[in-house]
């Protein structure tokens, strides 16, 4: 039983650690915080991977749940998405849409940060460690209610221990809930197998291009919003609606060529942990910390995340070959 659940374990932590920690906004020296943030961050991404591996909506139906995800995180339980002065920040001043009442620039941010770094990437990550098994659910119907029970849990306490909280009104309250559900169901509908005659031609990129562009969407990501200041926050907001729409089109036309697979899933995954890595470095934690202390803890974090991608890297690798054997024999 424990290995059959130990890639949803592994998958309960690393979301977590990737999405505050590796990414530097959140210092070594606050572990314990895992207490909550394993429940919130890793329940969800366990709930995420295992009803769109159930409903065999692939990542097509990944992507849309961890954006209701992110609307549930930052609209229900954070509720940043409309507080001004959200972690200090004066909200106000960066794209702000009267009447709305919302930064643009902020929900738009935040939003592709909790898709990538907080579900998809280390769904990517934890399917990559277990090759074998990388489509196919991980718990059986009790595990996936303890993985909801876990986000609602997670949820409620990063809710009472907020630091600002904030109250939006019902009425917003209640249209994000609905805007995240209506995602859920149109993520969980089930698709129409494609006819084999709608594969493209050609053949999309390999493992290591897929990488390297991985990496730089995710320097297009990163150093603006390093310069918001300075670029302005309505450009900021265009640069990462154009970089969505660039990467959404992109992945899906070269998963539909000969060649796309697993290599080229691990790179795009592989991209968005190195970028957190060297991104870890730069970011000011958001509580007071021993700068000595941050330093030795980015470096920590980051010399295991090159070492879990090379784990994963070498099970691909063993994984293709067996499969070559037996396809041979």
């Amino acid at each position: 039983m424990g290995k059959r659940i130990a890639p949803a374990l592994g998958l309960f932590f690393l979301s977590p650690l990737i999405g505050e920690f590796l990414l530097g906004n959140l210092p070594v020296t606050m572990l314990v915080a895992l207490i909550t943030l394993a429940p919130l961050y890793g329940g969800g991404a366990l709930l995420v991977r295992e009803l769109a591996r159930r409903r065999g909506v692939g990542w097509p139906g990944i992507v849309l749940l961890a954006v209701a995800y992110g609307l549930i995180e930052e609209g229900l339980v954070t509720r940043s998405l409309f507080n001004p002065g959200f972690a200090g920040m004066d909200l106000r001043s960066y794209a702000w849409i009267p009447g709305v009442e919302v930064s643009a620039w902020w929900t738009v941010f935040v939003l592709g940060v909790h898709v990538v770094g907080s579900i998809c990437v280390p769904i990517a990550v934890m399917e990559s460690l277990v090759p074998a098994r990388a489509s196919e659910p991980w718990l059986r119907r009790p595990g996936l209610v303890v993985a909801g029970v876990l986000l609602v849990l997670g949820a409620a306490a990063s809710a009472v221990f907020a630091t600002d909280p904030y109250d939006p009104g019902f009425g917003r309250l209640a249209g994000v809930a609905l805007l995240a559900g209506l995602l859920v169901f149109l993520a969980l509908r089930r698709r129409t197998p494609a006819a084999p005659g709608t594969i493209r031609s050609g053949r999309g990129p390999g493992g290591w291009a897929v990488l390297a562009f991985s990496l730089a969407a995710g320097a297009a990501f990163w150093l603006p919003v390093m310069n918001v200041d300075a670029l302005g926050a309505w450009l900021v907001t265009a640069i990462h609606l154009a970089l969505y729409a660039t990467v959404c089109v992109l992945v899906v036309r070269w998963s539909g060529q000969p060649g796309w697979g697993m290599w080229q899933r691990f790179g795009l995954a592989a991209g968005g942990v190195l970028t957190y890595a060297w991104h870890g470095f730069p970011q000011p934690p958001a509580v007071p910390t021993d700068p000595m202390a941050d330093l030795i803890g980015n470096l920590v974090f980051a010399v295991a995340a090159v070492a879990l991608l090379v784990t994963a890297a070498t099970r691909i690798r063993s994984h293709a070959a067996g499969r070559y054997v037996e396809w041979v024999a």
